[in-house]
């Protein structure tokens, strides 16, 4: 079976699932609360929290954090836009009726989800040196996968695999540097 034809399969499958996660985005309040959470998951919140990492574990260690983040962040970056295209899957709002588009895409096609990835790997890679900052990071790196279904940007299979791959990426990374 080509992947093609799996993912037409997955987007059937997927499509009642679809449905009711968008049906969200047509309240307001929820609709501005995901598509702020997923501006956010852009990159801001992320790149902020790097920022951060010195006053939380002092200027060197919180710099070896930093850098830790931003390079499994580039690694990410580089697998999701190699396997969106070569993939191509395109994205819920395109193939499936009654799916709302709640907010632009950033790119074409929706497998995997890299905010999905990005928002997982660095919550595991900052829990990693600051505990405590779960109880922020998890609720947040939730609402960021959440947002793509609800926006109509992604299936639910995508923001699963993206997540799968950000753990993977940040578990890899942790048993680099160990």
């Amino acid at each position: 079976m080509s992947v093609s034809a799996l993912f037409l399969r997955a987007d059937r499958a997927e499509h009642r699932l679809c449905l009711i996660a968008n049906a969200a985005a047509r309240r307001r309040a929820l609709r501005a609360l995901f598509r702020t959470v997923s501006r956010w998951g852009d990159g801001v919140f992320w790149y902020l929290l790097m920022a951060s990492m010195p006053l939380w574990l002092g200027r060197a260690a919180g710099a070896r954090a930093a850098l830790h983040m931003l390079a499994v962040g580039a690694v990410g970056l580089v697998l999701y836009k190699l396997l969106k295209r070569t993939l191509v899957r395109e994205r819920p709002f395109i193939g499936l009726i009654g799916i709302e588009c709640a907010m632009p895409p950033l790119d074409r096609y929706s497998f995997p989800s890299g905010h999905t990835l990005h928002a997982v790997a660095f919550t595991v890679l900052a829990v990693g040196y600051v505990p405590w900052l779960a109880w922020l990071l998890v609720p947040f790196a939730v609402l960021v996968a959440a947002s793509r279904v609800v926006l109509g940007l992604h299936y639910p299979s995508d923001v699963v695999v993206g997540a799968l791959l950000g753990a993977a990426l940040a578990a890899a990374s942790n048993a680099l540097v160990s």
